[in-house]
């Protein structure tokens, strides 16, 4: 019996020596909905990628798993020394996985890489007031504006710090580096990436020793190795199988569904009546019922988070009216016309579907809907590429700076990297609230650019979307309101 209770109590007594017995390593395979498209942290607008890479970079600052904002690889919150310049003081010790200090120079470089016009970083739409950074010791950095910008510590959550010489001369795509609690150490194309965690981290080396990422765009794959074993976390769950599976959790997330529409191209989208149609012939309540099952909330009539400053409450969702948007249809003499429907499957909860379901309508006002569901990297060249604009694009645009600048700059500027407009009017709108200080004024704005977004059917609204995840039995975390899938807030028991 005395054997037995050392045993169980993890050491074995030989004369008057305990031998510790080995801490069992835990190992967990999450799978997401896409590959990442690169894991270099500052060039994409890559939903796969940040799931991976949120745990091997950092940023300045940070949010709780409920959204507040404090200080990440800061030492505290910055000062503002005048208009357009923040002090950051930064943590001192930290380095990088490659030994490399994580210092001012290493912000320098951060800062100058993404903003950098030649890189033509897709996050932009998170940091276009930044206009440099300046180290004024090793320990202290100061970043520029543009203009006054209210929301700079927001932006300073978003960008990932790299290593100043690691960023120029390594690899950074394909084999990251950053400050985090995990590193980096394969990854099989099309198959799956592996992490390890950092036991020199400086916050304390997390619980889980490993961490395999699983690429798998189908839903109901996803739910078939959850059932087998095969995987611990699953992302997008289908909301049907949320009683079916041995764990499962869903927080309020930062996404909105919507549809870009193409208002400069030639055709039935260049006319205000046909876009009104389009909205007009959607029901979002049933389909919140029939696709979510009560997962979502229909969208308050712009494509804005309601937890964002500068949401406008007034915007009531577009009414389910077929009626008046055949009637729209027929006197734009759009009957019959032929629009693109541009998205992807996987990604975002219940995609496809909803692609498909909007077609659906659409096509019962009277118009021909052509449906083009790509692959991720194809998709976000759609999305975000130089090329021609599609009638129609889905997106579920995310807010983590809790700030209208984000989703206006993306979608309703006409040089937002996703924008398919050119009215300069709104633009100046919302080049304007952007770097407005008071409080009133700049909400304001903010509710006449969505008003006018509005007026003029720029874009097709859905939803408000929760995140659903599938867990092992095994598994003790929450989710993060901002979709963080933090590996050192996870645990396991065995």
């Amino acid at each position: 019996m005395l054997f037995t209770r050392l045993c169980l109590a993890g050491a074995l007594a030989i004369g008057t020596t305990a031998v510790a017995m080995p801490a069992q390593a835990q190992e967990i395979t999450i799978a997401i909905g896409s590959e990442p498209s690169t894991l270099d942290p500052q060039l994409r607008d890559d939903g796969g990628e940040r799931q991976v890479n949120d745990n091997i970079y950092e940023t300045l600052m940070a949010r709780t798993a409920t959204g507040e904002l404090v200080p990440g690889l800061a030492e505290a919150a910055p000062t503002q020394i005048d208009e357009t310049t923040w002090e950051f003081e930064l943590r001192d010790g930290i380095t990088f996985h490659n030994g490399e200090p994580f210092n001012a120079d290493a912000v320098v470089a951060s800062v100058a890489r993404i903003i950098d016009p030649e890189n033509n970083s897709e996050q932009m739409g998170y940091l276009n007031t930044i206009s440099g950074a300046e180290k004024v010791d090793d320990d202290t950095v100061r970043i520029t504006t543009t203009g006054p910008d209210p929301i700079l510590p927001s932006r300073m959550y978003w960008m990932k710090m790299i290593p100043a010489e690691y960023g120029t001369s390594g690899n950074i795509g394909e084999e990251p580096v950053g400050t985090g609690p995990y590193k980096f150490v394969s990854w099989d194309r099309g198959n799956g990436i592996v992490l390890e965690a950092n036991a020199d981290y400086w916050d304390g080396a997390p619980q889980i020793d490993k961490v395999t990422y699983r690429f798998v765009g189908e839903s109901g794959t996803r739910l078939s190795g959850l059932m087998a074993g095969e995987f611990d976390v699953i992302t997008n769950l289908l909301p049907e199988f949320v009683a079916a599976v041995p764990n499962a959790a869903a927080v309020d997330g930062l996404e909105t569904s919507v549809l870009i529409l193409g208002t400069d191209n030639e055709g039935p989208m260049s006319d205000p009546k046909v876009r009104e149609a389009l909205n007009l012939a959607i029901d979002r309540d049933a389909m919140v019922e029939g696709l979510f099952q009560g997962y979502a909330t229909v969208a308050g009539g712009h494509h804005i988070n309601p937890r964002a400053f500068g949401f406008n409450p007034d915007l009531e969702p577009y009414a389910y009216d077929p009626d008046k948007a055949r009637e729209l249809i027929k006197e734009a003499g759009a009957e019959g016309k032929t629009i693109r429907l541009v998205g992807e499957s996987g990604r975002w909860l219940k995609s496809r579907e909803q692609i498909e379901t909007v077609a659906q309508y659409w096509t019962e006002i009277g118009l021909n809907v052509e449906i083009e569901v790509q692959e991720f990297s194809q998709y976000l060249k759609s999305l975000m590429g130089d090329g021609p604009r599609p009638d129609a694009i889905f997106v579920a645009n995310s807010n983590e700076l809790m700030d209208a600048d984000r989703e206006s700059s993306f979608i309703y500027h006409m040089d937002g990297a996703a924008a398919s407009n050119s009215d300069a009017e709104m633009a100046k709108m919302i080049d304007d609230a952007r770097v407005t200080t008071d409080v009133a004024e700049r909400e304001a704005l903010y509710h006449a650019i969505f008003q006018k977004g509005r007026d003029l059917s720029y874009t097709t609204p859905l939803f408000n979307l929760q995140d659903i995840y599938g867990m092992a039995e095994r598994m003790d975390w929450q989710p993060r309101t901002d979709q963080k899938l933090l590996i050192k807030e996870m645990s396991v028991s065995e």
